[in-house]
């Protein structure tokens, strides 16, 4: 078992396999990726492991993901929006998270990471 966890929330399968494979160039066999496509499975992950950090799309099956962010939040594990959607439809409580725009490139998915999973532990 490892000790870096990272959550991906994003229900476009290509975009996920992008994101997954950005982030396992980077880390390989270090991390564990889990990747879920609703807001149900997200909450679950999100409850259910400690993270090391999140990746959330907003907009996923059944709904937004912002409980999911702010339950993060809440947690202290570092996680960014990655969106097509826009900074401002992010509630005000959750707008000084990292928000990375889609189309996205892999260099600052693969540098938010590197920072956030850096960072110590929150508990």
């Amino acid at each position: 078992m490892t000790d870096i966890r990272i959550l991906i929330v994003e229900d476009d399968p290509f975009i996920a396999m992008d994101i997954e494979s950005a982030v396992a160039e980077q880390f390989g066999a270090a991390a564990e990726l889990i990747v879920v496509d609703s807001v149900s499975q997200a909450k679950r992950a999100a409850t259910a492991a400690e993270l090391s950090c999140a990746l959330l799309d907003i907009d996923v099956v059944g709904g937004k993901t912002f409980d999911v962010a702010a339950e993060l939040l809440n947690k202290g594990t570092p996680f960014a929006f990655v969106s097509g959607s826009t900074p401002s439809e992010v509630p005000e409580p959750l707008r000084n998270v990292r928000f990375l725009r889609k189309p996205f490139s892999t260099r600052d998915i693969t540098s938010f990471v590197t920072a956030a999973v850096a960072q110590p532990a929150k508990g």
